[in-house]
């Protein structure tokens, strides 16, 4: 009687561990985006220059964390920089921060871009077939922006913060006895003439898969839009787009 009820209890606390393994979750991931920038910023709506920007190769990461318990939301937060150089000769008149650039003027600019989302979601399916999550973002975004005539030196700059919120979906489709999945992901707004998306979709593949810790790679897509309407008086109407390589490591 007495190995009877210890096998059941070995059972019992192998199924438990197992359970909590699959209803706690700590992820963490990162890319390696290359991107290409197009697009213009100004000091207005319509008074905005159109810039030729470099490729560049950017990085981005993230945190989260998944629980059992209803009601409650589950937690994440990525860190995405967008960091380019670029240039252009104006066709028009060109104000920005105060200083009058003619046209013919040759400018050279500076963009360093940054943002942290941080996102409550929830997950309405959660199987080795089809995960769905929904929720939402609250995006902190960071630009600074300098110009410059490549001529006579003469610069100006503009930092502008702000939140923006933001709408979250996420699916992941399995592919039984693969290891790959198929993923998207985006985080998206409209409003007032700001329209913010980012949106990603790719293919993942299970590197590593066991009760201490799983390991994905990722590829895939990835383009963000930043169509801002006056965020500390800076307007842009800009989209970075490239293919991107990761991984994620849950624990």
């Amino acid at each position: 009687m007495k190995k009877t009820m210890l096998a059941a209890s070995l059972a019992l606390m192998t199924c438990a561990t197992a359970q909590a393994d699959t209803l706690l979750g700590l992820y963490i991931g990162g890319q390696a985006w290359a991107n290409q920038t197009s697009g213009s910023f100004g000091e207005g709506e319509i008074d905005q220059a159109v810039f030729n920007f470099d490729d560049e190769y950017q990085g981005s990461y993230f945190i989260a964390f998944e629980h059992p318990i209803p009601l409650i939301p589950n937690a994440k937060i990525a860190r995405t920089s967008l960091d380019t150089v670029g240039g252009t000769q104006l066709t028009s008149t060109f104000e920005f921060n105060g200083e009058v650039y003619s046209a013919n003027t040759t400018l050279d600019t500076t963009l360093d871009t940054s943002y942290i989302d941080y996102t409550l979601y929830y997950e309405l399916f959660d199987n080795d077939l089809l995960t769905f999550d929904f929720g939402l973002t609250a995006r902190e975004i960071d630009t600074y922006i300098k110009v410059e005539d490549s001529i006579t030196s003469l610069n100006s700059d503009l930092s502008a913060s702000g939140y923006i919120p933001m709408l979250y979906l996420s699916t992941i489709v399995g592919l039984p006895f693969t290891g790959f999945n198929f993923f998207a992901e985006g985080n998206f707004v409209s409003y007032d003439d700001n329209t913010v998306y980012d949106v990603q979709a790719g293919v993942s593949y299970e590197l590593l898969d066991n009760l201490a810790v799983d390991l994905d790679l990722t590829v895939g897509y990835r383009s963000v839009k930043l169509e801002l309407n006056d965020l500390d008086d800076f307007y842009s109407d800009m989209t970075f787009d490239g293919l991107f390589v990761g991984a994620i490591v849950h624990f």
